[in-house]
């Protein structure tokens, strides 16, 4: 007996290049690659999305291209790049928007040690106009908007003053558009880990930061998880940028596309439904399905039904002989006893 599967439906819309500001999904490395971003387009066709991080010399001095593949229907999309050398961060840049990206941004607040030994990350909170050197070398070389993500300030910094003349320093080099997460980054004593969640959150500097700087667009990150937390935050800044609670709840996103853009909300049914056939794609280009379905674990978080889905999407999307057809035998609703989602291979 086949499983009870939802009607087919149309396919869900691609946006346009034009985004709304105010809703964005973090870089996440490890996480944010483009079949995550394929994913998240399909539930949010405003939010503009960001490639994990790309480090300048992977690209310029590794010659590692690849790293800037993605799907056009990911569309808009802004490349992250890591790096402190002007020349190299600005062929690089050149590469990223010679890609077709929308916009591309420097890091500076990853807190690992990796990021640190090549001194870029959030240890540049330190060096603004290092910072502001890199930025200016970008601008000069593409017309998309060059922009950068930054804390409220690393270590022993005092945030107000920290946060403060970087600001100043990213407006003097004509940056419009700055990205805060709201916490300090410890790069003594803490794990990368530890520094999402240990140092408190700081909302209120970042409010003030805005108010400083009103000509400048402040996007806030960090610790968002509800909708209700973000429309709150869009009182005091231009837009949000969700984290960790897109990849853990990633209906989430369409949660807030409805509330922010008016977007009729898709089904989770509907969803799969679509990300069967791009399944179908990436198998039939060499790829595997398990690299797919990892970004799709959450989708029924908190819903009935979520751990059996999440199990057989995460047990049986590892085996080789795995077909597409397993996302849809994993929803949560379907009762009957699944037809075979594998295939003959042995």
């Amino acid at each position: 007996m086949s499983p009870t599967r939802p009607a087919a439906t149309a396919p869900l819309a691609v946006p346009p290049v034009a985004y709304g500001r105010k809703l964005a999904v973090a870089p996440m490395l490890d996480w944010t690659d483009r079949h995550c971003r394929y994913f998240h387009r399909l539930l949010s066709p405003h939010a503009l999305l960001y490639t994990e991080m790309v480090t300048s010399a992977a690209l310029i001095r590794g010659r590692q291209l690849r790293l800037l593949e993605h799907d056009p229907a990911e569309a808009p999309v802004a490349l992250q790049l890591g790096g402190s050398e002007p020349q190299e961060l600005a062929q690089a840049a050149r590469l990223g928007a010679e890609a077709g990206y929308h916009e591309i941004n420097l890091n500076v607040g990853c807190p690992s040690d990796r990021v640190q030994s090549g001194e870029f990350g959030a240890c540049l909170m330190r060096t603004p106009q290092r910072v502001a050197d890199c930025v200016s070398a970008m601008q000069e070389v593409v017309s998309i908007p060059v922009t950068v993500k930054c804390r409220i300030g690393v270590d022993d910094q005092d945030p107000e003053i920290a946060l403060q003349t970087f600001t100043e320093a990213m407006q003097r080099a004509g940056v419009h558009k700055l990205i805060v997460h709201a916490r300090k980054a410890w790069l003594q004593g803490l794990s990368p880990k530890e520094n999402r969640d240990i140092p408190p959150l700081d909302y209120p500097r970042v409010h003030r930061l805005k108010r400083d700087f009103p000509d400048m667009e402040i996007i806030i990150n960090g610790g968002l998880t509800t909708v209700e937390a973000s429309v709150e935050a869009l009182d005091h800044v231009d837009g949000v940028m969700i984290g960790r609670a897109a990849y853990q709840d990633p209906y989430l996103l369409t949660q807030l596309e409805a509330r922010l853009f008016g977007t009729p909300s898709p089904s989770r049914e509907a969803i799969l439904q679509q990300m069967l056939g791009y399944c179908e794609k990436v198998i039939a280009g060499g790829g595997s399905l398990k690299h797919v379905t990892r970004h799709m674990l959450g989708l029924y978080q908190g819903r009935p039904g979520a751990r059996g889905y999440r199990r057989m999407l995460s047990e049986g999307a590892h085996l080789p002989e795995a077909l597409p057809q397993l996302i849809l035998a994993a929803i949560p609703s379907a009762t009957a006893a699944p037809e075979p989602f594998f295939s003959d291979k042995a």
